[in-house]
Parts: C-alpha cells; structure tokens; sequence
C-alpha cells in the first residue's frame, strides 16, 4: 500500500514540472504581529517567501483600534518595502460605514488594489450571536458593494467547504457565495480543510449552482497538531482520524512534528494538483520554511540571484 493509498481522497501520480514551468500559482497569507519579536518572524517569512512571486499576499484583519492599525501598517510596509502585491483584509464588524469606507480610501491611496472582503466573527468571538453594527455594513455582500462604488478594485471572498459554522446548511452557505459573485466577487478563497475529497465535493456543488468563478483551496500546514485540532473544531473544519495518526506519540518531539507536517501538506497540495487545481492559497501562521519547502516541490523557484537571498 502506497502513501497516498493509505486513506481516501488522495491519488497518485503527481510530478513537478521539469522544464521550469510554474505548475501553480500560490497566494500566501499573513496575519499582523502584536509584539516586536512577532513582526521580526513576520518580516523574516515574508522576504524569505518573497522571491518565489507569489500571485499576492493577504493580510488578515482585525476590527477597532490597534488591530486594524497593525493590518494598515503591515500592508504599507508590503507596499513600500516589497515586490508583493498585497491583498487586505477588510469586515464589517463593529465600524460604521462611513469608518469602513475611510479604510478603503486609505488603501486605495496606499497602492493597494485587491481587498479580501468579509463578513468578520462577531464582536463576541466565535460561537456568540453576530450583530451587524446599526450604522454598518450588514453583510458581506453588502460590503461588496460598497467597495465598488469607492474604486476598482479587485474582490476576493471566503468559502467554506464544510459549510460556515452559522450557516443552516451548505445550500444555504452556497446561496451567501452566490450573493457575494453577484455583487462583485472575483474570486473565492476556501476555509482550509484536511481531506481533498471534501473540498472537490464542495466544488461540484458550486459549480451545480452556477457559480463559475475561481475556488481557491486555503492549506494550513500542521506546525502544531494540538492547537491546529483546536482552531478547526472552532472554525468548522473536520480533522480526519488518519491526521491524527500521523502525529500520535510526537508531542515531545519537535523535530520529527516538523518533518512529519511537511510531508503531510506537501501530500495534500501534490494530489490537488494533480487533480487540476492550478491556484493554491497557503495561511503561513507568519511562518515560512514549511510553505517554502512546499512551493519548492511544486517546483517554484526564486529568480536567478534571489535564491542566495532567500535563504
């Protein structure tokens, strides 16, 4: 029995490209850091990733005050700093539009062009009641539309191929997607997952609803099995039983976790390929050996003279 034969919703047969081709595209995805040792990770991942090109960067976002000036400064400094095109997050929660409008001019004149537009987790945190603010953007398509009429920009959206922890069904949390394309959406980014079976399941179904624009696959490789267990229970996300067994016994053994976890998304990520999936969106968790590791297999390389500075 092969690797990949060992449990369902992976196949055989992917080769990298031998010729120099880009095989797929990779978007990459960062969070703002909150202490000065945490924007020291930050930067080191980022100039080390940066050489590969990836089809751009987005930056996660946080409502009200010190969280959302962190994403505003983090993606300036991709803009002055960087060869990257940065995405930036935006949501609803807790501002008005007026507030979320001024944010959305204040990207515009930064340079940037490509918002990640959201809905946000409520005020509350996840598993509490969301309440759209009474002079704000009630949903996301909502918000959509209203980043249309301040500029062109380009609009990329969540997706959740296990359905959104509140939504009632899939073909309820389908129809939000169809929602989202209708005001503007050009792409959509999913929620990651650990079974490839789900997500082109997930994918059939969107295109049975006529939805035709791009779904990108979110991977998260495992740095840390215990807590990547405990973000997918609160964000919805099924952590298959043969997972599990890959990392069973390794929790005093740091090293052997990290090779194990390469080989893991590495193995995801070759079988998405070779099923046809051309764009692949990767949450770094702002780190970078093992997304680079990874694009590397898949056969992304650093121009001549920007591998030395990679490294």
């Amino acid at each position: 029995m092969t690797l990949h034969e060992s449990r369902p919703g992976f196949r055989p047969g992917f080769r990298p490209s031998r010729d120099g081709t880009r095989p797929v595209r990779v978007s990459l995805e960062f969070f703002p850091p909150k202490t000065p040792a945490m924007e020291e990770t930050l930067w080191a991942s980022i100039k080390r990733l940066e050489p590969l090109r990836p089809a751009f960067v987005s930056v996660t976002y946080g409502a009200g005050g010190s969280t959302r000036e962190r994403t505003h400064a983090t993606v300036r400094r991709i803009v002055e700093e960087t060869a990257l095109r940065p995405a930036a997050h935006l949501t609803c929660v807790s501002a008005t539009k007026a507030e979320v409008d001024d944010v959305i001019r204040s990207y515009a004149e930064a340079g940037v062009h490509h918002i990640v537009a959201l809905r946000g987790d409520p005020a509350g945190g996840i598993g509490t009641p969301y309440a759209p603010h009474p002079e704000g953007y009630v949903s996301t398509p909502a918000l959509i539309a209203g980043i249309r009429q301040i500029g062109d920009f380009e609009i990329s959206v969540s997706a959740y191929p296990e359905k959104h922890p509140e939504s009632a069904s899939i073909d309820v949390d389908i129809d939000v997607l169809r929602q989202k394309v209708e005001a503007g959406a050009a792409r959509a980014i999913t929620q990651f997952f650990f079974d490839n079976d789900v997500y082109f399941r997930y994918l059939d179904k969107v295109r049975a609803a006529g939805i035709d624009i791009p779904v990108v696959p979110g991977i998260l490789p495992v740095q840390n099995f215990r807590q990547t267990a405990a973000f997918a229970a609160r964000a919805g996300a099924s952590v298959p039983a043969w997972l599990a067994q890959r990392f069973d016994g390794l929790d005093d053994d740091a090293e052997t976790r990290r090779l194990i976890a390469a080989a893991v998304a590495a193995e995801q990520v070759f079988d998405l390929v070779d099923r046809g999936v051309t764009d692949i969106h990767f949450y770094t968790m702002n780190r970078a050996d093992l997304v680079y590791a990874i694009c590397h297999l898949l056969g992304l390389r650093p121009l001549a003279g920007q591998a030395q500075a990679a490294a």
